[in-house]
């Protein structure tokens, strides 16, 4: 029988690292500032829980004051009661009447739900003495889906339909622990930032591929089609013919601008063209991926589970890059890789969390629900601060042995802090 452990008390708390010399920097974001409304989850024996949700600078006290709120919810409950059936906790969290009138199910609050919702899991895994990984891939069909909202998902993928779809793919999942030895790929994502000159782009391809990567990113979006043109040809020169290069807009781009600079950018055959214009906008996906045969990647800025829906359903994905610290947490991140298994899309995360949280993910993804293997976004700018950074070793990323969702940040991270990287 489990010990009984009670939550406490939550709060939040507001840190923000401010990035140097270019790192971090896109089409959008000039001098960005990586900020974390973290939101902490205190125990009756100690044990604490860490949850993240990404922000980008003063916003991030918006996020923070809400999860204040939010926290109510889950102060006062056994975490094994609250976990058993945490779908119905998430829904009530997710439309709580004070303040669903806000997004619904977007925006500040749903960026408070994420951080609460991966706190909650973090904690839940804690108490296991487990790696997130691990307790995903070891529950039930059954109790993994208890843990999902699936309301406005009933006529797309019921929960009975998602725990078939789990048992269904039991058979091949010894198979796929192979992956928790020889690491999972990663792809470098810091050897393009915007604002790095191109003497910086050959250095840093070379070091990238000399550290074992085969696949990087480079940010376009410029004002000026010709740059982002030149520098793809620079990357695609040094990089080598058999490099995966991925290219991201940051949704810069108007669909006609979409169109034609993804034809000019067909030259260097990119693996992918990213945001490649307002995350909102699914026709005009639907148009570019009509007009232009380079594969769309998108979910960023997706917000929930319905615009994720409504993109699966479209035709227009070809990967998709839902991140748990951008839609309402670990929990809505399973439901979107369980509809995302049924249309075939594969999960190829965006990593505002360094990488921390999605490489226990992308574990349970391929291991549990047979996704393939593909890449994992790498971004080490951070990794000085975290408890227990991500490890990539030969352009792979280790398996996490340490409890949790490796959310934890060390000591000296202060609350309300802009620290320098």
């Amino acid at each position: 029988m489990k010990k009984s452990i009670y939550i406490k008390t939550g709060r939040s708390q507001d840190v923000q690292f401010a990035l140097e010399n270019g790192a971090g920097s896109d089409a959008v974001h000039s001098t960005p500032i990586y900020a974390y409304a973290v939101c902490k989850l205190q125990t009756d024996i100690k044990l604490e829980g860490v949850g993240l949700a990404l922000t980008l600078g003063a916003g991030n006290k918006l996020v923070c004051s809400a999860i204040d709120y939010l926290v109510r919810h889950v102060e006062g409950r056994e975490l094994n009661e609250l976990m058993a059936d945490f779908g119905a906790t998430y829904k009530k969290m997710a439309d709580d009447p004070n303040l669903r009138w806000l997004g619904p199910h977007k925006g500040v609050i749903h960026l408070a739900l994420a951080s609460v919702v991966n706190a909650c899991f973090d904690l839940w895994a804690k108490s296991r003495c487990q790696p997130l990984w691990q307790l995903l891939i070891e529950l039930s069909p059954e109790e993994l889906a208890n843990t999902l909202d699936f309301s406005y998902y009933e006529d797309i993928l019921s929960k009975e339909e998602a725990i078939q779809l789990m048992k269904k793919q039991v058979a091949g999942k010894s198979s796929r622990m192979g992956i928790l030895k020889t690491g999972y790929p990663g792809y470098d994502t810091s050897i393009g930032w915007f604002n790095y000159s191109d003497e910086q782009l050959t250095t840093n391809i070379k070091k990238s591929i000399d550290q074992g990567f085969t696949a990087i990113k480079l940010k376009v979006g410029s004002i000026e089609e010709d740059r982002d043109i030149r520098r793809a040809e620079l990357v695609r020169k040094a990089a080598g013919a058999k490099a995966t290069i991925m290219l991201d807009a940051n949704q810069q781009w108007n669909l006609p601008k979409a169109i034609s600079t993804c034809k000019k950018l067909m030259g260097i055959d990119p693996y992918w063209i990213e945001e490649p214009t307002h995350p909102d906008d699914i026709q005009a996906h639907i148009t570019l991926s009509k007009e232009v045969p380079i594969p769309i990647a998108l979910g960023e800025h997706v917000p929930n589970k319905i615009m994720f829906k409504n993109f699966i359903q479209s035709g227009c994905m070809s990967f998709n890059q839902v991140d748990a610290v951008r839609v309402g947490g670990v929990s809505e991140f399973l439901l979107i890789s369980l509809l995302s298994r049924k249309y075939s899309i594969p999960v190829v995360p965006h990593v505002g969390d360094m990488g921390q949280i999605h490489q226990h993910l992308v574990l349970f993804n391929h291991i549990s629900l047979g996704h393939p293997a593909i890449l994992l976004e790498y971004i080490p700018h951070l990794k000085d601060y975290f408890k227990f950074p991500a490890q990539v070793v030969g352009g792979k990323y280790t398996t996490p042995q340490e409890p949790g969702l490796s959310s934890d940040f060390k000591d000296f991270v202060q609350e309300k802090t802009v620290l320098s990287h």
